[in-house]
């Protein structure tokens, strides 16, 4: 029997953990936290989306530049998969109107995790919690602590995964301490940066107070190149939700070289400014510019607001064609994005140069690395833990056949 060891309790780990156990193989699982699953079951906070029943093409392009490698992990554990995984251990899913998919209704984050916990269980997975990796002892060698006794130890095993997480949501265990423990080694590691997190934004004082919190229904979102529509929610810091997230590289590229980065905000992605402007034109003196928005473009509060803040002078000016533009094309400027220990995900990690397709670190032969310890991200919306779980079953896969000498990834099914 082949022992394996895996660093991390989040859905890559796990999942890993999971494969390799039904193959047969011992597995010792060590987790820093008290618990494992922490990021698992904080993505639920705000709907659980396991994974997305999107075209599988337009799924992979999700990735960005990592598409072409993630296109080959999702080959080996796709969003099909990830259901018929769930369906095992008990757990039934459904296909929301967005496309999302999510446990059936009556199942929450942690009856998964629990009912998934169960199955390893019945595996033989060993979980350890309370122990931090140290880093690395010889060729294949690991270095533990176990934070309840103190005690430092090293083990040997046929193999290693580094499933350590990312830098956002530390408190969740992903704290991005592992990244001097591998450029120690020479492993190049792009700096972490916040994804999928709120864009800040220079408020007056009187819209922070007037507003404060208030959301924007079925608007589309628009930065460079990109137009993403859903729904947007004001904050006293600046903006959040779906559109933004989705947006995130292109705000953090524009920070990056210096350039002002903004939104533009279409608060009728469903008409032109040609339509708006001519029902504008019907507004009869007299009825206030609040009401005639609310009842000819179902506009209401804060609209107005955000018009004063951002556009003042499509107000003063007070033409049809100048509010048809404000309303179409409004323009938010970005200060910034919110902290990293904020954001939903982090770009940055392991470069994908330091490990071949099986997810093998090329510079330690035997040492694997799977989820957001590798440099991609994805938007929200099933793509981050489908992106985990399928590359916790390709390093799983992969290490595999590390075990059997094998190299293409066709070669061991």
């Amino acid at each position: 029997m082949s022992d394996f060891v895996i660093l991390g309790g989040g859905p890559a780990g796990l999942l890993a953990a999971q494969h390799l156990a039904e193959a047969g193989h011992r597995v010792r699982l060590f987790e820093q936290k008290a618990t494992v699953g922490r990021k698992f079951l904080v993505a639920g906070h705000g709907g659980f989306n396991l994974t997305n029943a999107e075209d599988a093409n337009a799924f992979v392009g999700r990735y960005g530049a990592q598409a072409e490698f993630f296109q080959q992990l999702l080959t080996h554990f796709s969003p099909h998969d990830l259901r018929a995984w769930a369906a095992d251990v008990g757990i039934g899913t459904f296909v929301g109107t967005s496309g999302r998919v999510f446990p059936e209704r009556q199942y929450r984050p942690a009856d998964l995790l629990r009912a998934w916990l169960r199955r390893l269980g019945e595996l033989g997975v060993e979980i350890n919690v309370r122990h931090r990796w140290l880093g690395f002892d010889g060729p294949a060698g690991v270095r533990l602590l176990n934070e309840l006794t103190g005690e430092e130890f090293t083990l040997t095993p046929d193999a290693t995964l580094l499933a350590l997480g990312g830098a956002s949501w530390p408190q969740t265990g992903s704290d991005g301490h592992w990244v001097p423990l591998l450029e120690a080694i020479g492993v190049r590691c792009a700096p972490f940066a916040p994804a999928n997190c709120g864009a800040e934004v220079a408020w007056s004082a009187f819209f922070r107070e007037k507003v404060g919190r208030a959301p924007l229904k079925n608007i589309a979102l628009s930065c460079g190149p990109h137009t993403v529509r859903g729904e947007l929610m004001l904050t006293d810091y600046g903006v959040e939700g779906t559109p933004v997230y989705a947006l995130t590289p292109a705000v953090r590229a524009a920070l990056a070289g210096g350039e002002p980065a903004c939104f533009y905000l279409n608060l009728k992605p469903d008409l032109s400014a040609t339509e708006i402007g001519r029902r504008l034109v019907q507004r009869r003196a007299g009825t206030s510019l609040s009401a005639f928005l609310a009842n000819a473009l179902h506009l209401k509060s804060p609209v107005l607001t955000l018009l004063r803040e951002l556009a003042p002078g499509a107000l003063a000016a007070a033409t049809p064609e100048a509010l048809a533009a404000a309303l179409t094309r409004l323009p938010v400027p970005v200060a910034g994005l919110r902290p990293l220990a904020e954001a939903i995900s982090s770009a940055g990690g392991v470069a994908f140069s330091e490990v071949d397709e099986r997810l093998m670190l090329r510079r330690r032969p035997g040492t694997f690395v799977a989820g957001e310890m590798l440099d991609w991200e994805a938007p929200t919306g099933g793509y981050l833990l489908q992106g985990c779980f399928s590359s916790g079953a390709g390093a799983a896969r992969g290490m595999r056949q590390w075990l059997a000498g094998t190299t293409s990834p066709d070669r061991m099914q």
